[in-house]
């Protein structure tokens, strides 16, 4: 999968602090929703992937690698591809993702929505 299909995918799930203005979490979470995605946040607002209700598509990791492998070790739910964000990937946590053949790519979903963001 590469950004272009991340961005036709409809259901989100932002990993960090979408709570903070400051934060990149809370700017793509904002982003997304501008742009009629549908958006749920685990870090600040839910505290696990596996509370969100509804169908996931893409898991948007922005938080500190070793919380993002923790999340992603607990996840119970299906979803079809992990984004890493800049600052959020680490070897052990792409190893682990490689090992259980988890898609995912590196890249950014700000970019993503700047070049194939939905048109309201």
């Amino acid at each position: 999968m590469d950004l272009k299909n991340v961005m036709e995918k409809k259901n989100f799930v932002v990993v960090g602090d979408t709570l903070n203005p400051e934060k990149f979490a809370y700017k793509i979470k904002s982003g997304l929703l501008e742009h009629g995605y549908n958006v749920h946040a685990v870090g600040k607002e839910l505290k696990s992937i596996n509370d969100v209700q509804e169908k996931i598509d893409i898991i948007d990791l922005c938080i500190n690698p070793a919380k993002g492998l923790k999340l992603i070790k607990e996840c119970k739910k299906d979803f079809d591809c992990i984004v890493i964000q800049p600052g959020a990937e680490s070897d052990e946590l792409e190893n682990y993702l490689k090992e259980k053949n988890m898609p995912y790519i590196n890249n950014c979903v700000l970019v993503g929505l700047d070049l194939y963001g939905k048109k309201n």
